[in-house]
């Protein structure tokens, strides 16, 4: 009765794993693409990373990635491509990489819309000297991604010109960098890939993390809209340590030079929370409203028609 009872509970818990919704990829069921072809800029390792051990209680668990001295590009393709790629910038803190719930939990909702995705895992900060900025090397990983998606763009049914990016948190912050950063690479050309632009052509910003310079009641420095910044989906929660002040202040600059520009503060819902609901909070509903901006740009197919 005992070995009865035990088979029927895994069994249930079986199904009811299977029943849940299909949010959590596995990378490694994917390509993935080296960003350089040898070393890095600045890097004396092609140490891929390594994962921390998961944290009790997380559900889905969560992957913690440390120590990437080489970057990579996990690439989810959709199955009836539309044409649109998008580069998925996860975060961390920038000491870490949060490929699955801030980059792969992505793709399935992007696929739908017929976008391929793309996951990048930057460089983390370990060996980053103090006088230069934590997100100098991810920028440099996410401009070559860019080129990377651009120079293969027939390989994966992409269009050169409809390439953007999607960025959380710590990736929010090199997202708004890159967004305005005009196509100027911050790095020397290696190959002829880097002949390729290294802008997105439009990018969706969710809760950029410290983008906003409490001692100037400004935007960091070298987040700089203009009126050759690309459009922007921009997500924020107004209980969120990492001021939402950042993304009103990049979406006022957007707006101040006519671009096109979408914002979202919710009232709560913390941060970190990627594509995942959080109880007593409305910003589960970001995904939905990303999916209409992304349609009404021509960016996106409705789910049905895939």
């Amino acid at each position: 009765m005992r070995h009865q009872t035990v088979v029927y509970c895994f069994a249930t818990l079986a199904v009811f794993v299977l029943s849940l919704p299909r949010t959590h990829v596995c990378a490694a069921d994917n390509v993935r693409v080296m960003v350089w072809p040898g070393h890095a800029p600045g890097e004396t390792s092609l140490d891929e990373g390594t994962n921390q051990p998961n944290r009790a209680g997380e559900f889905p668990p969560v992957t913690r990635t440390i120590k990437i001295r080489r970057p990579s590009i996990d690439v989810f393709p959709a199955d009836r491509p539309n044409g649109t790629a998008i580069l998925v910038l996860p975060g961390g803190g920038f000491g870490k990489v949060v490929p699955d719930k801030e980059g792969s939990e992505a793709a399935p909702w992007l696929n739908q819309f017929g976008i391929s995705t793309f996951v990048l895992r930057y460089r983390t900060s370990e060996v980053t000297p103090k006088t230069e900025p934590a997100w100098r090397r991810p920028l440099q990983d996410a401009q070559r991604a860019l080129c990377i998606i651009r120079a293969r763009a027939p390989e994966w049914n992409v269009n050169a010109d409809r390439v953007g990016v999607l960025a959380f948190s710590a990736g929010g912050q090199v997202g708004s960098i890159l967004h305005t950063a005009e196509g100027k690479p911050a790095y020397e050309a290696m190959d002829a890939t880097d002949e390729q632009n290294c802008s997105p052509d439009f990018s969706l910003l969710i809760y950029p993390w410290n983008v906003y310079d409490r001692s100037t009641d400004d935007l960091l420095p070298e987040i700089k809209p203009s009126k050759t910044s690309p459009p922007a989906f921009i997500v924020h929660t107004h209980d969120d340590r990492s001021s939402s002040l950042g993304s009103v202040l990049i979406y006022a600059a957007l707006k101040r030079h006519n671009i096109p520009a979408e914002l979202h503060v919710y009232e709560n819902g913390g941060h970190g929370y990627g594509m995942r609901a959080v109880a007593g909070s409305q910003i589960g509903t970001w995904p939905a409203r990303a999916g209409e901006w992304l349609r009404l740009r021509g960016l996106a197919e409705s789910a049905d028609k895939q």
